[in-house]
Protein backbone atom coordinates (compact mmCIF):
# COMPACT_ATOMS: atom_id res chain seq x y z
CA UNK A 1 0.00 0.00 0.00
CA UNK A 2 1.11 3.37 -1.08
CA UNK A 3 0.83 6.32 1.30
CA UNK A 4 0.99 9.91 0.58
CA UNK A 5 3.84 11.16 2.02
CA UNK A 6 3.08 14.28 4.92
CA UNK A 7 5.77 16.07 4.50
CA UNK A 8 4.51 17.32 0.85
CA UNK A 9 1.38 18.59 2.14
CA UNK A 10 1.34 22.59 2.78
CA UNK A 11 -1.05 21.97 5.58
CA UNK A 12 1.71 19.54 6.71
CA UNK A 13 4.12 22.02 6.37
CA UNK A 14 2.48 24.94 7.92
CA UNK A 15 1.52 23.03 10.81
CA UNK A 16 5.12 21.84 11.34
CA UNK A 17 6.24 25.34 11.11
CA UNK A 18 3.49 26.33 13.85
CA UNK A 19 4.59 23.53 16.37
CA UNK A 20 8.02 24.60 16.35
CA UNK A 21 6.83 28.15 17.16
CA UNK A 22 5.36 26.69 20.16
CA UNK A 23 8.31 24.85 21.23
CA UNK A 24 10.95 27.31 20.66
CA UNK A 25 8.77 29.76 22.94
CA UNK A 26 8.64 26.94 25.10
CA UNK A 27 12.12 26.80 25.69
CA UNK A 28 12.48 30.25 25.73
CA UNK A 29 14.54 30.24 22.23
CA UNK A 30 11.08 32.01 20.27
CA UNK A 31 13.11 35.66 19.91
CA UNK A 32 11.80 37.16 16.86
CA UNK A 33 9.08 34.52 16.06
CA UNK A 34 7.44 34.67 19.80
CA UNK A 35 7.51 38.51 20.06
CA UNK A 36 5.88 38.64 16.50
CA UNK A 37 3.34 35.47 17.18
CA UNK A 38 2.22 37.34 20.62
CA UNK A 39 1.91 40.81 19.08
CA UNK A 40 -1.99 40.99 19.04
CA UNK A 41 -2.59 38.75 22.58
CA UNK A 42 -3.36 39.55 26.04
CA UNK A 43 -1.22 39.24 28.87
CA UNK A 44 -3.17 36.10 29.69
CA UNK A 45 -2.58 34.33 26.24
CA UNK A 46 1.00 35.30 26.13
CA UNK A 47 1.71 34.00 29.54
CA UNK A 48 0.28 31.07 28.37
CA UNK A 49 2.22 30.55 24.56
CA UNK A 50 5.60 31.64 28.00
CA UNK A 51 4.85 28.37 29.24
CA UNK A 52 4.16 26.48 25.71
CA UNK A 53 0.56 26.08 26.33
CA UNK A 54 -2.24 26.97 23.67
CA UNK A 55 -3.44 30.26 23.44
CA UNK A 56 -7.01 29.17 22.15
CA UNK A 57 -9.40 26.68 23.72
CA UNK A 58 -8.76 25.02 19.87
CA UNK A 59 -4.95 24.18 19.97
CA UNK A 60 -5.56 20.56 21.00
CA UNK A 61 -8.08 20.06 18.22
CA UNK A 62 -6.56 21.21 15.41
CA UNK A 63 -5.00 18.20 12.81
CA UNK A 64 -1.94 16.31 14.03
CA UNK A 65 0.47 17.16 11.22
CA UNK A 66 1.23 13.85 9.90
CA UNK A 67 -2.27 13.90 8.92
CA UNK A 68 -2.60 10.05 9.91
CA UNK A 69 -5.47 9.70 12.72
CA UNK A 70 -5.05 7.52 15.72
CA UNK A 71 -7.13 4.95 14.36
CA UNK A 72 -5.33 4.69 11.08
CA UNK A 73 -2.23 4.95 12.83
CA UNK A 74 -2.37 1.88 14.71
CA UNK A 75 -3.89 -0.04 12.07
CA UNK A 76 -0.66 1.24 9.63
CA UNK A 77 1.33 -0.67 12.33
CA UNK A 78 -0.66 -3.65 12.83
CA UNK A 79 -0.83 -4.37 8.85
CA UNK A 80 3.17 -3.82 8.70
CA UNK A 81 3.94 -6.21 11.80
CA UNK A 82 1.32 -8.69 9.86
CA UNK A 83 3.35 -8.74 7.08
CA UNK A 84 6.84 -8.48 9.24
CA UNK A 85 5.05 -12.10 10.11
CA UNK A 86 4.52 -13.76 6.71
CA UNK A 87 7.97 -12.48 5.75
CA UNK A 88 6.52 -10.28 2.89
CA UNK A 89 7.75 -6.86 4.44
CA UNK A 90 8.08 -3.87 1.68
CA UNK A 91 10.77 -1.87 3.57
CA UNK A 92 8.76 1.36 2.70
CA UNK A 93 10.24 5.06 2.71
CA UNK A 94 13.73 4.37 1.94
CA UNK A 95 14.22 5.10 -1.64
CA UNK A 96 16.10 8.32 -2.47
CA UNK A 97 13.03 10.78 -2.53
CA UNK A 98 12.41 9.60 1.00
CA UNK A 99 16.09 10.40 2.34
CA UNK A 100 15.89 13.50 0.80
CA UNK A 101 12.67 14.36 1.91
CA UNK A 102 13.25 13.59 5.50
CA UNK A 103 16.42 15.99 5.70
CA UNK A 104 14.02 18.59 5.32
CA UNK A 105 11.76 17.54 8.06
CA UNK A 106 9.54 14.90 9.69
CA UNK A 107 6.36 14.31 10.37
CA UNK A 108 5.81 10.67 12.52
CA UNK A 109 2.34 9.27 12.21
CA UNK A 110 3.06 7.52 15.67
CA UNK A 111 5.60 7.18 18.54
CA UNK A 112 7.06 4.24 20.43
CA UNK A 113 8.32 3.63 23.82
CA UNK A 114 9.94 0.19 23.46
CA UNK A 115 12.84 -1.79 24.63
CA UNK A 116 16.33 -1.53 23.39
CA UNK A 117 16.61 -5.25 22.94
CA UNK A 118 18.40 -5.75 19.92
CA UNK A 119 16.14 -8.57 18.42
CA UNK A 120 13.30 -5.70 19.47
CA UNK A 121 13.93 -2.98 16.58
CA UNK A 122 10.36 -0.79 16.13
CA UNK A 123 10.62 0.29 12.08
CA UNK A 124 11.63 -3.59 11.35
CA UNK A 125 8.75 -4.95 13.68
CA UNK A 126 6.20 -2.29 11.92
CA UNK A 127 7.85 -2.66 8.85
CA UNK A 128 8.31 1.04 8.36
CA UNK A 129 10.41 3.64 6.94
CA UNK A 130 12.53 6.71 7.34
CA UNK A 131 9.93 9.66 9.24
CA UNK A 132 7.45 6.99 9.92
CA UNK A 133 8.29 6.75 13.46
CA UNK A 134 9.63 8.60 16.41
CA UNK A 135 11.19 6.15 18.98
CA UNK A 136 12.74 5.91 22.60
CA UNK A 137 14.15 2.75 23.73
CA UNK A 138 15.06 2.21 27.12
CA UNK A 139 16.34 -1.21 28.35
CA UNK A 140 12.80 -2.43 30.33
CA UNK A 141 10.49 -0.08 28.06
CA UNK A 142 10.76 2.66 30.79
CA UNK A 143 9.39 5.60 30.80
CA UNK A 144 11.39 8.39 32.93
CA UNK A 145 10.87 11.86 33.18
CA UNK A 146 13.77 12.15 29.50
CA UNK A 147 11.43 9.51 27.52
CA UNK A 148 8.24 11.39 28.25
CA UNK A 149 9.62 14.74 27.06
CA UNK A 150 11.17 13.21 24.49
CA UNK A 151 7.45 11.69 24.07
CA UNK A 152 5.72 14.81 24.75
CA UNK A 153 7.95 16.79 21.59
CA UNK A 154 6.81 13.76 19.43
CA UNK A 155 3.29 14.66 20.13
CA UNK A 156 2.93 18.44 20.67
CA UNK A 157 5.47 19.51 18.08
CA UNK A 158 6.12 16.58 15.10
CA UNK A 159 2.47 15.80 15.60
CA UNK A 160 2.55 11.88 16.23
CA UNK A 161 -1.12 10.80 16.26
CA UNK A 162 -0.28 7.28 18.39
CA UNK A 163 1.57 6.85 21.16
CA UNK A 164 2.78 2.94 21.82
CA UNK A 165 4.03 1.13 24.89
CA UNK A 166 5.69 -1.83 23.95
CA UNK A 167 7.33 -4.73 25.86
CA UNK A 168 8.26 -8.01 25.00
CA UNK A 169 8.93 -11.75 25.92
CA UNK A 170 11.61 -12.66 28.03
CA UNK A 171 13.02 -9.33 28.80
CA UNK A 172 16.03 -9.25 30.44
CA UNK A 173 15.41 -6.11 32.50
CA UNK A 174 12.13 -7.97 33.94
CA UNK A 175 14.24 -11.16 34.34
CA UNK A 176 16.88 -8.96 36.56
CA UNK A 177 13.47 -7.01 38.60
CA UNK A 178 12.40 -10.37 39.13
CA UNK A 179 15.18 -12.38 40.56
CA UNK A 180 15.90 -9.12 43.01
CA UNK A 181 19.66 -9.50 43.00
CA UNK A 182 21.72 -6.99 43.32
CA UNK A 183 23.17 -5.56 40.13
CA UNK A 184 26.23 -3.48 39.26
CA UNK A 185 26.36 0.74 38.71
CA UNK A 186 23.05 2.27 36.78
CA UNK A 187 21.85 -1.68 36.30
CA UNK A 188 20.29 -1.51 39.53
CA UNK A 189 17.78 1.33 38.34
CA UNK A 190 16.64 -0.67 35.69
CA UNK A 191 15.46 -3.01 38.14
CA UNK A 192 14.01 -0.39 40.60
CA UNK A 193 11.70 1.04 37.91
CA UNK A 194 10.15 -2.02 36.72
CA UNK A 195 9.73 -3.43 40.69
CA UNK A 196 6.26 -2.30 40.85
CA UNK A 197 4.60 -4.18 38.44
CA UNK A 198 6.69 -7.33 39.77
CA UNK A 199 5.35 -7.03 43.01
CA UNK A 200 1.57 -6.42 41.57
CA UNK A 201 1.75 -9.96 39.81
CA UNK A 202 3.98 -12.03 42.02
CA UNK A 203 1.12 -13.11 44.50
CA UNK A 204 -0.42 -14.18 41.28
CA UNK A 205 1.95 -17.54 40.25
CA UNK A 206 2.19 -18.84 36.67
CA UNK A 207 5.07 -17.10 34.37
CA UNK A 208 5.56 -14.49 37.03
CA UNK A 209 8.62 -12.46 33.99
CA UNK A 210 5.18 -12.52 31.62
CA UNK A 211 3.20 -11.80 33.80
CA UNK A 212 5.24 -8.67 34.97
CA UNK A 213 5.92 -7.71 31.25
CA UNK A 214 2.74 -7.32 31.05
CA UNK A 215 1.83 -5.18 34.03
CA UNK A 216 4.89 -3.13 33.46
CA UNK A 217 3.61 -2.03 30.28
CA UNK A 218 -0.31 -1.32 31.96
CA UNK A 219 1.06 0.37 34.68
CA UNK A 220 3.24 2.98 32.17
CA UNK A 221 0.11 3.05 29.48
CA UNK A 222 -2.19 5.03 32.52
CA UNK A 223 0.59 6.83 33.84
CA UNK A 224 1.08 8.24 30.44
CA UNK A 225 -2.79 8.32 29.91
CA UNK A 226 -3.03 10.63 32.86
CA UNK A 227 -0.22 13.08 32.59
CA UNK A 228 -0.90 16.37 31.47
CA UNK A 229 -0.65 18.30 30.16
CA UNK A 230 0.53 17.62 26.94
CA UNK A 231 -0.34 14.17 26.93
CA UNK A 232 -3.78 14.30 29.23
CA UNK A 233 -4.68 17.40 26.68
CA UNK A 234 -4.32 15.71 23.71
CA UNK A 235 -6.38 12.19 24.55
CA UNK A 236 -9.11 14.26 25.42
CA UNK A 237 -9.45 16.52 22.34
CA UNK A 238 -9.38 12.93 20.74
CA UNK A 239 -6.10 13.51 18.76
CA UNK A 240 -3.69 11.09 20.36
CA UNK A 241 -4.38 7.31 21.48
CA UNK A 242 -2.18 5.54 23.67
CA UNK A 243 -1.93 1.62 23.46
CA UNK A 244 -0.11 -0.98 24.90
CA UNK A 245 1.72 -3.65 23.19
CA UNK A 246 3.74 -6.85 23.67
CA UNK A 247 5.88 -8.29 21.31
CA UNK A 248 6.34 -12.45 21.07
CA UNK A 249 10.23 -13.03 20.22
CA UNK A 250 9.48 -16.94 19.12
CA UNK A 251 6.30 -16.09 16.51
CA UNK A 252 7.70 -11.93 15.90
CA UNK A 253 3.88 -10.95 16.77
CA UNK A 254 2.26 -8.07 18.58
CA UNK A 255 -1.00 -8.35 20.59
CA UNK A 256 -2.41 -5.08 21.89
CA UNK A 257 -2.67 -5.49 26.11
CA UNK A 258 -3.72 -2.42 26.76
Amino acid sequence: MTHQNPVQSPEVTERMALNRRHFLTMLGLGGTFAAMSLGNLNRAEAAQHAVGLPAKPDYFSTPQASGVSSDDALARLLEGNKRFVAGKATYPHLDDARKAEAAKGQAPFASIISCSDSRVPPELIFDAGLGDLFVARTAGNIADDVVIGSIEYSIAVLGSSLLVVMGHERCGAVVAAVEGKPLPGKISLLADAIKPAVDKVRAGGGDIVDASVRENVKMTVAKLTAMGPILADYIKAGNLKIVGMRYDLDDVKVEIIA
